[in-house]
């Protein structure tokens, strides 16, 4: 890739931003590392060598070769693991010529640290600047290389006494359909929760998982505040004080079950698709002379996306619940974190979508058939069934930290 003289010089009049920073071409070793590993950590970006803060453009001093060489050699000496980035120059005139450095978007090797006297330095982009990730910031990027999985980490202080024994007997018994005697110990069930990942072990000690406390525990939101939906019903198409009904569901996702598969206790998902039904507008209309009546959303995709919410949401994000908000002309479902890594929006329209964040959680869900087998619940249930339903086309829209699905009322839709 090289870039022309024009388009160098409309990089620098926009000015600095989260994917281009400006550099002298003396910088010191560390500081260009910073830059470089806090991008890498980002969305790429590209780095000017023999550009002031200002964006005055002083230049660099050192021939292509030799800046080149510098920049490769920092790139595996002081970045861990080391990169290869792209590197070229622009010349703006006889005397003076700009270095590029390009660092690629989803470099797959994240979190890169940056050498900082004898420590090794984790840096994210804040805007148009570096700075030092946070642990919490560090977690999700070793989460997004898929190195850490969040589902799994262990609650401390949290173990089989806190875990719901009637969801968790529901769960296999008639979900699974186990032959598990209803004798069974204590003892041995724990064996069984500790080979399904729902229990971990830290020395003599078992510990609830993240993924256990969401899907079977008694009270999740204690250690996991962010466990909930925040439901809430607006007369308007706007937010506002003013509210028709709202409730902070909390609770295990999912309900209980008997053998015919009807539910005896409703989870956070049931409850979620409960409020949105008590809250729904419903549709009129007159066809051979007589009046019929809908409602406004169809069950089904309303579901999908519940699901999809708090299957699929970052649970790494603390103290921030799944938004559900009910207006005059729409229904909004908002989780927590971008796609994972590899999903896009126009994969999951297609549904071709095979990468999860949760892995566990999902196939749990699966399993109480909650979750489509194939992928294909955004085309089928949600797309195709609003269609059918309203003639309306839902709305996916990633967001930087966020990601929002839009149910759209008929006639209302923009």
């Amino acid at each position: 890739m090289t870039m022309t003289k024009a388009e160098l010089l409309e990089l620098v009049a926009n000015g600095e931003s989260s994917n281009v920073e400006f550099k002298r071409d003396n910088v010191r070793p560390a500081s260009l590392a910073k830059e470089m590993s806090a991008m890498l950590n980002f969305e790429g970006g590209l780095i000017l060598l023999g550009v002031e803060n200002n964006g005055r453009i002083s230049g660099m001093s050192k021939d292509r070769h030799t800046a080149e060489e510098l920049v490769m050699n920092i790139s595996r000496q002081n970045i861990q693991p080391p990169v290869i980035p792209g590197f070229w120059s622009v010349r703006i005139d006889d005397n003076l010529s700009v270095g590029v450095i390009k660092l690629n978007p989803d470099s797959p090797s994240k979190p890169y640290k940056a050498k900082k006297s004898n420590s090794w330095i984790t840096y994210i982009r804040a805007g148009s600047t570096s700075r030092e990730a946070t642990r919490e910031e560090e977690g999700r990027l070793y989460q997004s290389a898929r190195l850490v999985n969040y589902e799994t980490k262990l609650v401390p202080d949290m173990g089989l006494d806190d875990l719901d024994m009637d969801r968790i007997e529901n769960y296999f018994r008639v979900i699974l359909e186990r032959p598990i005697s209803r004798d069974t110990e204590m003892q041995e069930w724990q064996k069984i929760l500790l080979n399904s990942d729902l229990l971990a072990k830290i020395g003599d000690k078992t510990c609830a998982t993240v993924a256990g406390l969401l899907l079977f525990g008694k009270n999740p939101n204690r250690r996991l505040p962010q466990a909930g939906v925040m439901a809430v019903a607006f007369p308007g198409s706007e937010k506002d004080y003013n509210t028709i009904d709202e409730e902070r569901i909390c609770g295990p996702l999912v309900s209980l079950f008997s053998k015919n598969r009807s539910i005896t206790d409703s989870g956070v998902i049931d409850r979620s698709v409960d409020f949105v039904k008590r809250n729904m507008a419903s549709i009129a209309w007159l066809e051979g002379g007589r009046r019929h009546l809908k409602k406004a959303f169809p069950v089904d995709a309303v579901r999908e996306a519940i699901v999809n919410a708090v299957t699929h949401r970052d649970y790494g994000r603390e103290g921030t619940d799944v938004e559900l908000s009910m207006y005059e002309d729409r229904l909004e479902i908002i989780s927590p974190g971008p796609l994972p890594n590899g999903v896009t929006v126009e994969k999951m329209k297609e549904g071709i979508v095979r990468v999860t964040r949760n892995g566990l959680i999902k196939e749990v869900l699966r399993s109480y058939r909650y979750v489509d087998h194939y992928g294909m619940g955004v085309r089928n249930r949600i797309f195709q069934s609003m269609l059918t339903h309203n003639g309306t086309v839902p709305d996916l829209i990633e967001e930087e930290d966020r990601f929002r699905v839009c149910l759209w009322a008929p006639s209302l839709q923009p």
